[in-house]
Protein backbone atom coordinates (compact mmCIF):
# COMPACT_ATOMS: atom_id res chain seq x y z
CA UNK A 1 0.00 0.00 0.00
CA UNK A 2 2.75 2.24 1.00
CA UNK A 3 1.51 4.04 3.41
CA UNK A 4 1.71 4.57 6.60
CA UNK A 5 -0.94 4.19 9.25
CA UNK A 6 0.70 5.51 12.31
CA UNK A 7 2.76 8.31 11.55
CA UNK A 8 5.14 8.83 14.13
CA UNK A 9 5.20 5.38 15.52
CA UNK A 10 5.74 2.70 12.80
CA UNK A 11 6.45 -0.27 14.52
CA UNK A 12 2.81 -2.06 13.50
CA UNK A 13 3.59 -0.74 9.69
CA UNK A 14 6.78 -2.51 9.89
CA UNK A 15 5.37 -5.62 11.23
CA UNK A 16 2.41 -5.70 8.43
CA UNK A 17 4.19 -4.37 5.58
CA UNK A 18 2.23 -1.08 5.09
CA UNK A 19 5.79 0.94 5.67
CA UNK A 20 5.96 3.84 3.04
CA UNK A 21 9.53 2.42 1.77
CA UNK A 22 10.80 6.57 2.06
CA UNK A 23 10.05 6.80 5.72
CA UNK A 24 13.18 6.03 6.56
CA UNK A 25 15.03 8.23 4.18
CA UNK A 26 12.41 10.93 5.27
CA UNK A 27 13.60 10.40 8.97
CA UNK A 28 16.82 10.91 8.26
CA UNK A 29 16.78 13.93 6.78
CA UNK A 30 14.03 16.05 9.08
CA UNK A 31 16.57 15.02 12.02
CA UNK A 32 19.25 16.16 10.50
CA UNK A 33 18.05 19.44 9.49
CA UNK A 34 18.60 19.19 6.00
CA UNK A 35 16.42 21.74 4.44
CA UNK A 36 14.60 22.93 7.58
CA UNK A 37 12.99 26.05 7.95
CA UNK A 38 14.87 28.93 9.60
CA UNK A 39 12.69 30.96 12.29
CA UNK A 40 11.89 34.43 12.39
CA UNK A 41 11.54 34.56 15.90
CA UNK A 42 12.78 32.43 18.84
CA UNK A 43 11.48 32.77 22.38
CA UNK A 44 13.62 30.91 25.16
CA UNK A 45 12.45 29.14 27.87
CA UNK A 46 13.42 27.49 30.48
CA UNK A 47 12.04 24.92 32.21
CA UNK A 48 9.54 25.79 35.63
CA UNK A 49 9.93 22.64 37.74
CA UNK A 50 10.14 18.73 37.55
CA UNK A 51 5.97 18.81 37.18
CA UNK A 52 6.00 21.44 34.50
CA UNK A 53 8.49 19.89 32.52
CA UNK A 54 6.32 16.85 31.75
CA UNK A 55 3.94 19.59 29.88
CA UNK A 56 6.22 19.35 27.26
CA UNK A 57 4.56 18.43 23.57
CA UNK A 58 6.76 16.08 22.56
CA UNK A 59 5.92 13.74 26.87
CA UNK A 60 2.30 13.54 26.21
CA UNK A 61 0.19 16.34 23.22
CA UNK A 62 -2.82 16.13 25.08
CA UNK A 63 -1.57 17.26 28.32
CA UNK A 64 0.83 19.88 26.48
CA UNK A 65 -2.92 21.05 24.85
CA UNK A 66 -4.22 22.37 27.68
CA UNK A 67 -3.15 24.68 30.53
CA UNK A 68 -0.45 23.56 33.01
CA UNK A 69 -1.86 21.36 35.48
CA UNK A 70 -0.47 19.46 38.47
CA UNK A 71 -0.64 16.53 37.16
CA UNK A 72 -1.51 13.61 39.46
CA UNK A 73 -1.61 10.67 37.16
CA UNK A 74 2.23 11.62 35.87
CA UNK A 75 3.07 12.15 39.36
CA UNK A 76 4.83 8.11 39.59
CA UNK A 77 6.89 9.77 36.41
CA UNK A 78 8.47 12.16 38.99
CA UNK A 79 11.94 10.28 39.76
CA UNK A 80 12.03 9.60 35.82
CA UNK A 81 11.66 13.32 35.28
CA UNK A 82 14.51 13.85 38.04
CA UNK A 83 16.87 11.44 36.17
CA UNK A 84 16.52 13.25 33.25
CA UNK A 85 17.00 17.05 34.79
CA UNK A 86 20.18 15.16 35.55
CA UNK A 87 21.30 14.60 32.52
CA UNK A 88 20.41 17.35 31.10
CA UNK A 89 22.47 19.91 33.69
CA UNK A 90 25.35 17.56 32.34
CA UNK A 91 25.04 17.25 28.66
CA UNK A 92 22.02 19.04 26.88
CA UNK A 93 22.08 22.60 25.13
CA UNK A 94 18.98 24.68 23.73
CA UNK A 95 16.45 22.75 21.93
CA UNK A 96 13.40 22.96 20.41
CA UNK A 97 9.99 22.58 22.67
CA UNK A 98 7.14 23.94 20.24
CA UNK A 99 6.17 26.08 17.36
CA UNK A 100 3.92 28.21 15.31
CA UNK A 101 3.60 30.22 12.33
CA UNK A 102 1.98 34.14 12.14
CA UNK A 103 1.61 36.12 8.88
CA UNK A 104 3.86 33.16 6.95
CA UNK A 105 6.87 33.35 9.74
CA UNK A 106 7.89 30.82 11.63
CA UNK A 107 8.02 31.74 15.49
CA UNK A 108 9.72 29.25 17.78
CA UNK A 109 10.05 28.32 21.29
CA UNK A 110 13.78 26.66 22.53
CA UNK A 111 14.37 25.88 25.86
CA UNK A 112 17.45 26.16 27.96
CA UNK A 113 17.85 23.13 29.45
CA UNK A 114 17.86 24.03 33.35
CA UNK A 115 15.09 24.42 35.91
CA UNK A 116 13.75 27.11 37.67
CA UNK A 117 15.52 26.32 41.25
CA UNK A 118 19.15 26.57 39.70
CA UNK A 119 18.26 29.80 38.68
CA UNK A 120 19.32 30.41 42.61
CA UNK A 121 22.55 28.71 42.83
CA UNK A 122 25.56 30.65 43.04
CA UNK A 123 27.54 28.01 41.33
CA UNK A 124 25.09 27.72 38.45
CA UNK A 125 24.78 31.35 36.83
CA UNK A 126 28.30 31.05 34.81
CA UNK A 127 26.69 27.48 33.24
CA UNK A 128 23.41 29.12 32.85
CA UNK A 129 24.67 32.27 31.31
CA UNK A 130 27.06 30.27 28.74
CA UNK A 131 24.13 27.89 27.80
CA UNK A 132 21.82 31.56 26.66
CA UNK A 133 24.71 32.83 25.11
CA UNK A 134 25.07 29.45 23.34
CA UNK A 135 21.60 30.28 22.03
CA UNK A 136 21.40 33.45 20.99
CA UNK A 137 25.13 32.87 19.05
CA UNK A 138 23.32 29.80 17.54
CA UNK A 139 20.25 32.01 16.34
CA UNK A 140 23.00 34.64 15.22
CA UNK A 141 24.35 32.01 12.94
CA UNK A 142 21.27 30.47 11.34
CA UNK A 143 19.59 34.23 10.77
CA UNK A 144 16.77 34.77 13.41
CA UNK A 145 15.82 38.09 13.85
CA UNK A 146 14.71 38.26 17.00
CA UNK A 147 15.45 36.30 20.03
CA UNK A 148 13.23 37.21 23.34
CA UNK A 149 14.43 36.25 26.52
CA UNK A 150 12.19 34.66 29.22
CA UNK A 151 11.20 34.51 33.07
CA UNK A 152 14.61 34.51 34.69
CA UNK A 153 16.96 33.84 31.54
CA UNK A 154 16.86 37.83 31.95
CA UNK A 155 16.98 37.86 35.43
CA UNK A 156 18.60 41.30 36.33
CA UNK A 157 21.31 39.62 38.85
CA UNK A 158 22.51 36.99 36.35
CA UNK A 159 22.84 39.44 33.02
CA UNK A 160 21.76 42.27 33.48
CA UNK A 161 18.23 41.57 31.67
CA UNK A 162 20.32 40.27 28.41
CA UNK A 163 23.45 43.96 28.71
CA UNK A 164 25.85 40.97 28.80
CA UNK A 165 25.38 39.39 25.62
CA UNK A 166 24.87 42.23 23.87
CA UNK A 167 27.78 44.35 25.49
CA UNK A 168 29.78 40.81 24.59
CA UNK A 169 28.89 40.91 21.41
CA UNK A 170 28.55 43.92 19.76
CA UNK A 171 28.14 42.87 16.36
CA UNK A 172 25.11 40.53 16.49
CA UNK A 173 22.60 40.70 13.90
CA UNK A 174 19.75 38.81 15.69
CA UNK A 175 18.11 41.17 18.33
CA UNK A 176 18.17 40.35 22.05
CA UNK A 177 15.51 41.16 23.70
CA UNK A 178 13.89 40.97 27.33
CA UNK A 179 9.91 42.08 26.29
CA UNK A 180 9.65 43.39 29.72
CA UNK A 181 8.49 47.24 27.74
CA UNK A 182 5.06 45.36 26.76
CA UNK A 183 4.76 43.69 30.61
CA UNK A 184 4.95 47.28 31.74
CA UNK A 185 1.87 48.43 29.30
CA UNK A 186 0.00 45.28 30.43
CA UNK A 187 0.09 45.79 33.88
CA UNK A 188 -0.72 49.78 34.05
CA UNK A 189 -3.37 49.26 31.23
CA UNK A 190 -4.97 47.13 33.82
CA UNK A 191 -5.30 50.09 36.62
CA UNK A 192 -8.48 51.79 36.39
CA UNK A 193 -8.15 55.55 35.12
CA UNK A 194 -9.15 56.78 37.68
CA UNK A 195 -7.32 55.57 40.45
CA UNK A 196 -4.87 57.94 43.08
CA UNK A 197 -2.54 55.95 44.62
CA UNK A 198 -1.00 52.38 44.68
CA UNK A 199 1.00 50.33 46.71
CA UNK A 200 4.42 48.74 44.72
CA UNK A 201 6.32 45.97 45.99
CA UNK A 202 9.34 45.09 43.80
CA UNK A 203 9.83 48.99 43.78
CA UNK A 204 13.67 48.98 42.74
CA UNK A 205 13.20 46.50 40.41
CA UNK A 206 13.20 47.01 36.59
CA UNK A 207 9.40 46.91 35.98
CA UNK A 208 8.83 48.03 39.22
CA UNK A 209 11.22 50.99 38.48
CA UNK A 210 9.74 51.45 35.29
CA UNK A 211 5.54 51.27 36.49
CA UNK A 212 6.48 53.97 39.32
CA UNK A 213 8.31 56.51 36.83
CA UNK A 214 5.31 55.74 34.50
CA UNK A 215 2.18 56.36 36.90
CA UNK A 216 3.93 59.48 38.25
CA UNK A 217 3.31 60.85 35.29
CA UNK A 218 -0.02 60.13 35.64
CA UNK A 219 -0.43 62.46 38.42
CA UNK A 220 -0.88 58.88 40.58
CA UNK A 221 0.85 58.43 44.18
CA UNK A 222 2.83 55.41 44.45
CA UNK A 223 3.92 53.73 47.50
CA UNK A 224 7.08 52.62 47.16
CA UNK A 225 8.42 49.49 49.38
CA UNK A 226 11.63 49.70 49.63
CA UNK A 227 14.15 49.76 52.44
CA UNK A 228 17.04 51.15 50.08
CA UNK A 229 16.97 55.00 50.28
CA UNK A 230 19.29 54.97 47.93
CA UNK A 231 17.75 53.12 45.36
CA UNK A 232 14.49 54.85 45.78
CA UNK A 233 16.02 58.63 45.31
CA UNK A 234 18.15 57.46 42.14
CA UNK A 235 14.14 56.42 40.64
CA UNK A 236 12.82 59.37 41.98
CA UNK A 237 15.28 61.95 40.31
CA UNK A 238 14.47 60.21 36.67
CA UNK A 239 10.82 61.52 36.93
CA UNK A 240 10.05 64.69 35.83
CA UNK A 241 10.86 67.52 39.15
CA UNK A 242 7.47 68.65 39.11
CA UNK A 243 6.11 64.34 39.65
CA UNK A 244 8.70 63.45 41.63
CA UNK A 245 6.65 64.38 44.86
CA UNK A 246 4.03 61.48 43.76
CA UNK A 247 6.83 59.09 44.03
CA UNK A 248 6.87 58.38 48.32
CA UNK A 249 8.92 55.44 49.79
CA UNK A 250 7.78 53.42 52.84
CA UNK A 251 9.55 51.03 54.13
CA UNK A 252 6.60 49.27 56.04
CA UNK A 253 3.38 47.11 54.73
CA UNK A 254 1.30 48.85 57.15
CA UNK A 255 1.53 52.13 55.06
CA UNK A 256 -0.85 50.20 52.89
CA UNK A 257 -3.59 49.55 54.92
CA UNK A 258 -5.89 52.28 53.41
CA UNK A 259 -4.96 51.67 49.53
CA UNK A 260 -7.06 49.35 47.36
CA UNK A 261 -4.39 49.09 44.88
CA UNK A 262 -1.36 47.01 45.04
CA UNK A 263 1.14 46.24 42.54
CA UNK A 264 3.10 43.62 43.67
CA UNK A 265 6.56 42.56 42.20
CA UNK A 266 8.11 40.45 45.32
CA UNK A 267 6.48 37.40 46.58
CA UNK A 268 4.48 38.43 49.65
CA UNK A 269 3.00 36.32 52.46
CA UNK A 270 -0.45 35.94 54.02
CA UNK A 271 0.38 38.34 56.73
CA UNK A 272 1.74 40.96 54.88
CA UNK A 273 -1.15 40.59 52.22
CA UNK A 274 -3.40 41.55 55.92
CA UNK A 275 -2.48 44.80 55.89
CA UNK A 276 -4.40 45.67 52.71
CA UNK A 277 -8.23 46.78 53.62
CA UNK A 278 -11.08 44.90 52.31
CA UNK A 279 -11.68 45.14 48.31
CA UNK A 280 -8.28 45.67 47.36
CA UNK A 281 -6.87 44.27 44.08
CA UNK A 282 -3.85 42.77 43.78
CA UNK A 283 -2.02 43.51 40.48
CA UNK A 284 1.32 40.91 39.90
CA UNK A 285 4.19 40.60 38.01
CA UNK A 286 5.37 38.27 40.70
CA UNK A 287 6.95 35.01 39.53
CA UNK A 288 5.42 32.42 40.89
CA UNK A 289 2.01 34.30 41.48
CA UNK A 290 1.40 35.22 45.48
CA UNK A 291 -1.35 32.90 46.87
CA UNK A 292 -4.86 34.36 47.14
CA UNK A 293 -5.22 33.84 50.48
CA UNK A 294 -7.90 36.74 51.22
CA UNK A 295 -11.09 36.23 50.26
CA UNK A 296 -12.49 39.79 50.50
CA UNK A 297 -9.64 40.75 48.25
CA UNK A 298 -9.56 39.94 43.93
CA UNK A 299 -6.38 38.88 42.36
CA UNK A 300 -4.88 39.34 38.90
CA UNK A 301 -3.16 36.90 36.57
CA UNK A 302 0.24 37.25 35.46
CA UNK A 303 0.55 39.71 32.21
CA UNK A 304 -0.25 38.02 29.50
CA UNK A 305 -1.83 38.71 25.85
CA UNK A 306 -3.79 36.99 23.61
CA UNK A 307 -1.65 36.36 19.79
CA UNK A 308 -3.34 37.69 16.64
CA UNK A 309 -6.26 35.51 15.04
CA UNK A 310 -4.31 34.73 12.25
CA UNK A 311 -1.88 32.21 14.46
CA UNK A 312 -1.50 28.97 12.84
CA UNK A 313 -0.12 25.87 14.05
CA UNK A 314 -0.84 25.66 17.93
CA UNK A 315 -0.97 22.72 19.38
CA UNK A 316 0.38 23.50 22.79
CA UNK A 317 -0.07 26.08 25.89
CA UNK A 318 2.51 28.33 27.60
CA UNK A 319 2.29 26.88 31.01
CA UNK A 320 -0.86 27.79 32.56
CA UNK A 321 -1.97 30.31 29.68
CA UNK A 322 -5.02 28.78 27.78
CA UNK A 323 -4.09 27.91 23.80
CA UNK A 324 -3.25 30.85 21.69
CA UNK A 325 -2.35 32.84 24.83
CA UNK A 326 1.36 33.98 25.59
CA UNK A 327 3.38 35.87 28.47
CA UNK A 328 3.29 39.21 27.89
CA UNK A 329 7.33 39.23 27.62
CA UNK A 330 6.78 36.34 24.87
CA UNK A 331 4.34 39.26 23.15
CA UNK A 332 6.79 41.91 23.23
CA UNK A 333 9.40 39.86 21.75
CA UNK A 334 6.85 39.32 18.78
CA UNK A 335 5.63 42.84 18.69
CA UNK A 336 9.57 43.91 18.55
CA UNK A 337 10.05 41.24 15.20
CA UNK A 338 6.48 42.24 13.92
CA UNK A 339 7.39 46.46 13.89
CA UNK A 340 10.59 45.76 12.10
CA UNK A 341 12.50 47.28 15.36
CA UNK A 342 16.46 47.64 14.96
CA UNK A 343 17.69 48.42 18.72
CA UNK A 344 18.40 45.53 21.12
CA UNK A 345 15.51 45.32 24.34
CA UNK A 346 17.52 45.15 26.96
CA UNK A 347 18.80 46.16 30.69
CA UNK A 348 16.34 49.52 31.85
CA UNK A 349 12.77 49.79 30.73
CA UNK A 350 12.64 53.06 28.46
CA UNK A 351 9.49 54.54 29.77
CA UNK A 352 8.76 56.78 26.96
CA UNK A 353 8.43 53.36 24.59
CA UNK A 354 5.82 51.89 27.12
CA UNK A 355 2.32 53.74 25.05
CA UNK A 356 4.60 53.09 21.99
CA UNK A 357 4.91 49.78 22.05
CA UNK A 358 1.12 48.99 23.68
CA UNK A 359 0.08 51.04 20.40
CA UNK A 360 2.42 48.49 17.98
CA UNK A 361 0.60 45.55 19.60
CA UNK A 362 -2.49 46.78 19.53
CA UNK A 363 -2.17 47.61 16.00
CA UNK A 364 -0.93 44.00 14.70
CA UNK A 365 -4.11 42.56 16.45
CA UNK A 366 -2.59 41.05 19.85
CA UNK A 367 -4.64 41.74 22.49
CA UNK A 368 -4.58 41.86 26.26
CA UNK A 369 -6.23 39.09 27.94
CA UNK A 370 -9.03 40.29 30.63
CA UNK A 371 -7.59 40.87 34.27
CA UNK A 372 -10.93 39.84 35.71
CA UNK A 373 -11.04 40.40 39.43
CA UNK A 374 -10.79 37.15 40.85
CA UNK A 375 -11.67 36.06 44.18
CA UNK A 376 -10.31 33.36 46.50
CA UNK A 377 -13.76 31.62 45.68
CA UNK A 378 -13.43 31.33 42.05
Amino acid sequence: MGTNFCLFMPLYDALWNTLNPKSWDLQKKTSSGENSRVPDFVFLAHVVDLTSSMHAPFVMRSYASKPYKVPLLLLPFLPVAFLIMLAMWAWSKAFLVSFYYLRGKLHQTWVVPRFGFQYFLPFAADGINNKIEEAILTANKIGVKVISLAALNKNEALNGGGTLFVNKHPDLRVRVVHGNTLTAAVILNEIPKDVKEVFLTGATSKLGRAIALYLCRRQVRVLMLTLSTERFQKIQREAPPEYQNYLVQVTKYQAAQHCKTWIVGKWITLREQNWAPSGTHFHQFVVPPILAFRRDCTYGDLAAMRLPEDVQGLGSCEYTMDRGVVHACHAGGVVHFLEGYTHHEVGAIEVERIDQVWEAAMRHGLKAVSSVPKSIES
